[in-house]
């Protein structure tokens, strides 16, 4: 017998907005999930890196998850820009969007 599938929406905005646009945008998604219906699904959001403390700190307490929009396959090492998988979620990030344009 399978587990019932769930509903995910994710949403990333890729390199707009600055801490008081996430932190903005963030709030009103997680505003939104109390009021959304009865079919079972999660919410994702995918901020950019510069937000992504600032988003989790919004999505505390509630069922709004949050993500990274990409992210490096080393774990460490000279890759400047670049974050790895464990940086990502050390900042709170449940979720990765990879091989995406």
């Amino acid at each position: 017998m399978s587990a019932a599938r769930r509903i995910l929406i994710a949403g990333n905005w890729k390199m707009n907005g600055l801490q008081g646009d996430g932190v903005a945008l963030a709030s009103a998604v997680a505003g939104k999930l109390q009021s959304a219906g009865d079919v079972p699904f999660d919410m994702l959001v995918c901020p950019p890196y510069t937000l992504i403390g600032a988003v989790v700190a919004v999505a505390s307490g509630t069922s709004l998850q949050v993500g990274a929009q990409d992210c490096h396959t080393a774990e460490k090492g000279a890759h400047t820009g670049d974050i790895s998988t464990s940086m990502l979620a050390d900042a709170g990030c449940s979720s990765i969007i990879v091989v995406h344009s």
